[in-house]
């Protein structure tokens, strides 16, 4: 299963999501946290954002330099809207939707097996912890590097590429982020799994590159650990 694979599991994932009401309410639950949060941060960014960019360059005595000075500003201010969008879907992650994410998966599984695969026999709160552990090297660690790169690429001649090169591996482990639901839930070693994603990397390039689409990312990323669960269900059948 290749790129196009990747794309199609996706787009199938969200389908099946919208076709099925709990699967619908829990992803609309996450697009609403995420979208909250979102408005919170933003909110926060447009309303200081003179006081932001203030700190960095006071505003200028000159007419010609203040026009400047507010277009810089403001170009500051929707690249920090697009880091709070971002550290808005981590903060979710690890806090609210890494447990919607690993229902969602269940579901699915009871839908298409009649059953779910098993779980480490735990507490909430050790329940918890464990998704809490893998959330961490699979999501947020590497989508976190990612945007440095993005931010280092910006002063270097071939920045377009390095930006272009960093989306794509953000949208890969945001990939694996839902296709390593099932695996992590039945405590196969890490070491497995990550050799998993390496062997089917380019289903993870297709599966990420609606991650990368302005707009409708939201949505694909709401609904992703359907489309996911779905290939990883496959995948094992093989």
């Amino acid at each position: 299963m290749g790129l196009i694979a990747g794309i199609q599991y996706n787009i199938k994932g969200v389908a099946l999501a919208l076709s099925t009401p709990s699967l619908l309410i829990l992803g609309l639950i996450r697009f609403t946290i995420v979208l909250l949060l979102t408005l919170v941060l933003s909110g926060m960014v447009l309303y200081w954002h003179n006081d932001i960019f203030s700190m960095i360059w006071q505003m200028p005595e000159s007419r010609w330099l203040i026009w400047l000075w507010h277009i810089v500003s403001w170009i500051l201010t929707f690249i920090l809207m697009a880091f709070s969008m971002l550290a808005s879907y981590l903060i979710s992650q690890i806090f609210f939707c890494v447990f919607i994410m690993d229902y969602m998966s269940r579901i699915t599984e009871r839908l298409v097996l009649g059953q779910e695969a098993s779980g480490a026999h735990t507490s909430i709160f050790g329940l918890f912890w464990h998704l809490i552990r893998q959330e961490i090297p699979r999501a947020v660690v590497p989508v976190l590097i990612s945007v440095v790169l993005m931010i280092i690429g910006l002063f270097t001649p071939v920045s377009l590429a390095i930006i272009a090169i960093s989306s794509v591996v953000a949208g890969i482990f945001l990939a694996w982020d839902n296709t390593d639901l099932v695996p992590a839930r039945r405590m196969v070693p890490f070491k497995d799994r990550f050799k998993f994603l390496r062997e089917n990397l380019f289903f993870h390039i297709g599966f990420g590159l609606l991650f990368l689409v302005p707009w409708i990312n939201i949505l694909f990323l709401s609904f992703a650990p359907v489309g996911a669960t779905l290939y990883y269900i496959d995948k094992d059948k093989i």
